[in-house]
């Protein structure tokens, strides 16, 4: 369970870069949902939790990407090497193989 907190801490903090509204944000949901479950006792519901935390943090890692504003109409993406991968041109007509 701690290692899996600090794990979300530590994606959290990469994720949310120099942000610091969204870091806090984060920092607080994460701490409020350990704390809500910290006296939970089934082993099921226990591991329930875990999955959805290893889950979130998979979708923090893989899926979040931040943009700032640099003008009234301009966004810049800051993409992280996570998010990054090599993309297959598409094809209007595939050939067989």
């Amino acid at each position: 369970v701690l290692k899996l907190f600090k794990m979300l801490h530590r994606t959290r903090q990469e994720v949310f870069k120099n942000d610091t509204k969204a870091l806090e944000a984060a920092r607080q949901k994460i701490n409020e949902e350990f704390r809500n479950n910290q006296d939970e006792t089934s082993e099921e519901k226990i591991n329930e939790l875990l999955k959805i935390a290893s889950d979130v943090e998979v979708i923090l890692r893989t899926s979040v990407i931040q943009a700032v504003h640099t003008d009234s109409d301009r966004i810049v993406l800051i993409p992280r090497k996570d998010l990054l991968q090599d993309n297959t041109p598409y094809l209007d007509k595939p050939t067989k193989k």
